[in-house]
C-alpha cells in the first residue's frame, strides 16, 4: 500500500492574492474557493474528476496547492520547506524578470554568492528558488 502526495497546504492572510500569485507563476487555475477563507489551486484540468482521481490512484501526480487564511503573517524566519521552480520555456533571467513583474522578491536566506539559483519570496514572504531552466537549448540531459 501507498500514497499520493494530492496538496499542499499553506497558511496565509490573504489566501485568494496568493492563490492568484502562484496560479500565475505556475499556469495553474483555481479549482475552489470558499469565500477566501481556503483557495485550492492546480493544473488546468483536462480531463473529467473521475479520470482525475484515476490518474490520481494510478501513481504519481502534480499536486495542487490550498492556501488557507491564517490570522498572522509568516514569521521572520528561513522556511523549512519551500518550492524548487524551473522555467520550461525561457532562460532563468527572463523568468526572474518575470516572477519579479508578477509580485516576487528577492530573498536572502543566507545562501552566499555565485549559486546557480536565485532565492525568491512570495507576496507574503515564503520563500522558494528559482533553479536551472529545463526549456531547450537551455538545458540538456
Amino acid at each position: 500500500m501507498t500514497s499520493r502526495f494530492e496538496w499542499l497546504t499553506i497558511d496565509s492572510v490573504d489566501p485568494r492574492r496568493l492563490a492568484d500569485f502562484w496560479c500565475d507563476v505556475l499556469g495553474y487555475v483555481v479549482y475552489a474557493d470558499k469565500n477566501g477563507a481556503a483557495v485550492e489551486i492546480g493544473p488546468d484540468p483536462e480531463e473529467p474528476d473521475e479520470q482525475r482521481l484515476a490518474a490520481l490512484r494510478g501513481g504519481p501526480a502534480v499536486p495542487s496547492m490550498v492556501f488557507v487564511r491564517a490570522p498572522e503573517a509568516k514569521t521572520i524566519a528561513k522556511n523549512r520547506l519551500h518550492f524548487e521552480i524551473c522555467p520550461i520555456d525561457s532562460d532563468q533571467q527572463t523568468e526572474l524578470k518575470r516572477l519579479l513583474a508578477l509580485g516576487a522578491s528577492t530573498a536572502d536566506v543566507g545562501q552566499g554568492d555565485g549559486r546557480s539559483w536565485v532565492v525568491l519570496a512570495d507576496p507574503e514572504g515564503n520563500e522558494f528558488c528559482l533553479a536551472r531552466s529545463l526549456a531547450p537549448g537551455e538545458f540538456e540531459l
